[in-house]
């Protein structure tokens, strides 16, 4: 698993389309469901801490971890201007090691896709496992086999933002179930100086990715291999059941094998 470098800059400029206090009302509602409306929460890949951020406004006790050093620069800046309170570790999440239990974990916008391994994944699942609390919630989601193979396939993407902008070029390789992403960007220098005008030096950064697609039943079995229950899952973009054409799923799973005191 690659961290991110010169894209955690602009991540969150990329990312603004992404529907984070939709997906973090929707985080808050399910935990609700199963009695998780405070106390300690882990989100496993937080990256720049945007939903970390948005579960800290509505109370819950947050600990964040990423493996990229230059993402959590940017979170500990958010933390500076919100005041709250989060315990940020930079950690692998295949390896990643808490102080004690949690209520829950949650990990999203495909984190886990970037476990190419199963055994890795399994790995990761086990963690979680280990770490929450005796019928503690783990949601995340995560990109399936048939968006990656049917709907981003061999593409390229570009998008201009003034300041940065990218080229993004997809490969799937469907017998080894892995996407690729080589990622071309163009950052301006000093762009938070509101500097404009012509001469302004935009710099070139390339960064290749990695993620691989799973299927629910996939999921399903390597969370039983870890010792999780699987609860429920959802179609993450209409919030309805899974179907075979789902790209984003949205997975519920419980905490076993551990008693309550």
């Amino acid at each position: 698993m690659e961290a991110y470098t010169s894209f955690a800059s602009v991540y969150d400029t990329f990312m603004d389309n992404v529907p984070y206090n939709k997906w973090g009302k929707y985080i808050r509602d399910m935990l609700g469901r199963y009695g998780v409306t405070e106390g300690l929460v882990l989100d496993l890949g937080c990256g720049t801490g945007t939903m970390t951020e948005i579960l800290a406004g509505y109370g819950y006790d947050m600990i964040g971890v990423d493996d990229s050093e230059d993402m959590l620069e940017l979170a500990m800046d958010k933390r500076l201007k919100s005041g709250h309170d989060i315990l940020y570790l930079m950690q692998d999440m295949r390896e990643f090691e808490l102080y004690g239990t949690v209520k829950a974990v949650v990990s999203v916008c495909d984190s886990v896709n970037y476990m190419t391994e199963p055994e890795d994944l399994k790995e990761v699942f086990r963690l979680v496992n280990n770490y929450l609390d005796p019928g503690g919630i783990f949601l995340f989601d995560f990109n399936t086999d048939y968006k990656y193979r049917e709907v981003m396939g061999d593409c390229t993407i570009a998008e201009d933002r003034g300041d940065c902008s990218f080229i993004w070029d997809n490969y799937y390789y469907e017998e080894e179930r892995i996407n690729e992403y080589d990622l071309t960007l163009f950052i301006r220098e000093n762009a938070e100086s509101g500097e404009t005008g012509e001469g302004q030096l935009y710099r070139k950064y390339t960064e290749t990715h990695y993620q691989r697609g799973y299927t629910l039943d996939e999921i399903k079995e390597l969370l039983r291999e870890a010792g999780l229950i699987f609860r429920s899952a959802h179609d993450m973009d209409t919030s309805g059941e899974v179907s075979d054409e789902s790209e984003r799923i949205c997975v519920i799973a419980q905490e076993s094998g551990k008693e309550k005191e």
